[in-house]
């Protein structure tokens, strides 16, 4: 039987605790997913469609929009080799979104139809703004939880699950290094490497190659993956639905022999691999 799937929300006053839940359950569930919801892109290069740019553009663009804007959600799923969740001893097992005050609706830098299809699928900046969570203190208990390897490498068995990541990296390198992103594509990949190990994959670079084309939601689809809890454009359940998505295609298409083949498609970012 499938046991419902809750997904629990942070704030800044549960942040402490509910950072101190993850770390008990690390060593269980060594996958690890993310998604994230920021206020939309507005630089777009002046001539080239975003699919014609190099890495170099593409990362210059992400760069100049990451560093003009403030993210608004940050979706998490822990989960085992065969995609079981955390539970807790409950009847039910969870994921987390972790929703920051920083963005004000009102007057900060957004793509407006990015920000009506958020407030569509429910997301309230009223409440994030009173009661969200500050960066730098996400950032210290990140850190200090053990879902980085940086700085001991003590977690270096962990593998992180994303899809076209691009914009979910640059976010959470500028949150954790508390400044700016490099002006290197380089630089910006070895900070990705830094925070985050060398086991990372980005679904959109594995899925391109195999034929199953599309956004996560057709990609789920199409591997016969449903939404467990949550709506789209909601953190937390877009990356419950990144982990499954990942663990049906790690089944169907790199499973007995084929299984070092995933290998191959480490640190390869959606718009940002080079070869």
């Amino acid at each position: 039987m499938v046991r419902p799937i809750k997904v629990r929300q942070v704030w800044q006053y549960n942040l402490k605790y509910e950072f101190s839940l993850i770390s008990q359950v690390l060593r269980r569930f060594p996958y690890a997913s993310m998604d994230t919801e920021f206020p939309g892109v507005i630089y777009h290069h002046p001539v080239l469609h975003y699919s014609a740019l190099s890495a170099s553009q593409t990362y210059s663009i992400m760069k100049k929009n990451v560093d003009d804007m403030k993210l608004i959600q940050f979706g998490l799923t822990l989960s085992d080799a065969e995609g079981n969740l955390p539970d807790f001893g409950t009847p039910y097992c969870y994921v987390w979104e972790f929703n920051f005050c920083e963005f004000d609706v009102d007057k900060d830098l957004q793509n407006p139809d990015s920000i009506a299809l958020l407030k569509r699928q429910g997301i309230d900046f009223s409440k994030n703004k009173k009661i969200g969570i500050r960066a730098f203190h996400f950032a210290t208990l990140f850190m200090a939880s053990g879902l980085s390897v940086a700085p001991t490498w003590v977690n270096q068995n962990r593998t992180w699950v994303t899809f076209h990541s691009t914009y979910d990296f640059g976010f959470l390198v500028k949150i954790l290094s508390q400044q700016k992103l490099p002006n290197d594509l380089s630089r910006f990949l070895q900070l990705v490497r830094l925070y985050f190990g060398t086991k990372v994959f980005d679904m959109k670079q594995i899925t391109g190659l195999h034929q199953v084309h599309g956004g996560l939601e057709r990609v789920a689809k199409s591997l016969n993956v449903e939404r467990m809890a949550g709506k789209s454009h909601q953190a937390g359940s877009d990356s419950l639905l990144m982990m499954q998505t990942f663990m049906q295609l790690k089944k169907i298409y790199f499973n007995g022999p084929r299984k070092e083949l995933l290998n191959e498609f480490s640190c390869k970012l959606h718009g940002l691999a080079t070869n």
